[in-house]
């Protein structure tokens, strides 16, 4: 393999890593620069994933509540699932409506920023950049679409905010935000057909109260109490129904919810910082290198993670789901599903299960990898400051992880 690579004219001009892991014979079988550092990008999902198996129960908490009177106390649990654009889950929303009690939001177990450590101020208006809540609806997002040139927008709150902006002469019709607040304008023109695009809205409490009050039908108030340790318990989906949605799309709000959500389970200061140091300490210590893990979702440039890292993880991840079926399930498939759909020539029956890490210049892949003689290998592949195109990194990576399967 070794040889194989040096005949890459694509990967000699940048940081390369690669780890390749048998697992049945618990060994490494190649390893190129294992232990030095990448950034990880979306592998950082890796960590959320493992973090999750570990801390969550099988099904989701979706708030925490307690009766007082003629009051219906609740709090945010960080659950990401709540009338989200997949999950699209209505079990918090239908107790609510059900109950025939006072409602009062509780405020206050959220006591991080409403972005992670190192996240770019310019991609506040991308979809993927969502800010961090205890108690998150429809992914924090706004979402457009054109409909006999006139845009629809959803949640209805948002109608008036959205305005045309005759000073714009844009040639791409694309609506953008303020970014301190709610305020959305777009060209003036006719929203052109097919036309579709989330914004991340502005949150505050008084947001969130106001949204629940217009899916709710009725009001709620808002308090600042402590969660009582006898609380009582909404579930909302099934853990690993929430986990795959993080990891095919490579979704990244659901990724730092998930952190959050971590955190109340354990009965953890809600913070994306707290619940890593806990899992620094209890999970992930058994690593090779320690890794500098600052978000769930892999936005951050200050992740840091080896090769030889990731494929540990990996193997304790296929350890502790202890079904290969179900984890290949919850993975993109190369040729087939997710962010590895185009990343291998299409097929039914796809050879390589894994996660992809993407940011400008960097390009990573981890997972595993199904044999011709039905052997199963675990890799980690990172490229870090490449000044060519994605694509042909891309298709190198596929180059590789296709020998290793054809001749391994």
């Amino acid at each position: 393999m070794s040889l194989f690579l040096k005949q890459s004219e694509v990967l000699k001009k940048h940081h390369v890593g690669l780890a390749v892991y048998d697992l049945a014979g618990r060994k490494m079988i190649y390893e190129r620069n294992s232990g030095q550092y990448f950034i990880p990008a979306s592998n950082t999902k890796l960590l959320t994933f493992y973090t999750s198996l570990k801390m969550l129960q099988d099904s989701v908490v979706g708030i925490r509540y307690m009766i007082r009177n003629d009051s219906l106390i609740f709090w945010g649990t960080g659950d990401p699932s709540f009338l989200q654009s997949r999950l699209k889950s209505e079990k918090v929303l239908q107790f609510l409506k059900g109950s025939d009690k006072k409602l009062f939001f509780s405020t206050g177990r959220y006591t991080g920023a409403f972005y992670g450590r190192g996240w770019a101020w310019d991609d506040y208006n991308d979809y993927y950049q969502s800010e961090l809540t205890e108690l998150p609806i429809m992914d924090n997002l706004m979402t457009m679409r054109s409909q006999k040139g006139a845009l629809t927008i959803s949640p209805d709150l948002f109608i008036d905010a959205v305005v045309p902006d005759t000073m714009r002469k844009d040639t791409v019709f694309k609506v953008i935000r303020t970014q301190r607040g709610n305020h959305f304008g777009y060209p003036a023109k006719a929203a052109p057909r097919n036309y579709i695009q989330q914004v991340p809205y502005k949150t505050s409490p008084e947001l969130t109260k106001a949204l629940l009050e217009s899916l709710l039908g009725k009001p709620v108030g808002l308090v600042s109490m402590k969660i009582p340790e006898k609380s009582k318990a909404i579930y909302s989906e099934k853990r690993d129904s929430v986990l795959k949605e993080m990891l095919i799309p490579s979704d990244n709000f659901i990724a730092e919810q998930l952190l959050l959500l971590c955190a109340d389970q354990a009965g953890l200061e809600m913070n994306t910082e707290t619940v890593i140091a806990y899992a620094r300490k209890n999970y992930l210590n058994n690593l090779p290198d320690a890794p500098v893990w600052v978000d769930g979702s892999g936005l951050s440039r200050y992740n840091l993670i080896t090769p030889r890292d990731l494929v540990t993880l990996l193997a304790e991840i296929y350890g502790v789901v202890g079904d290969s079926g179900k984890l290949y399930n919850m993975l993109p498939a190369g040729g087939k599903s997710g962010t590895l759909k185009n990343a291998y020539p299409k097929t039914d029956h796809p050879f390589v299960f894994g996660k992809t890490g993407t940011l400008s210049n960097n390009y990573c892949q981890s997972g595993y990898v199904i044999t011709r003689k039905n052997r199963t290998y675990i890799f980690s592949f990172m490229n870090n400051n490449f000044v060519t195109a994605t694509a042909d990194v891309r298709r190198e990576i596929e180059r590789v992880i296709t020998y290793l399967h054809d001749h391994y």
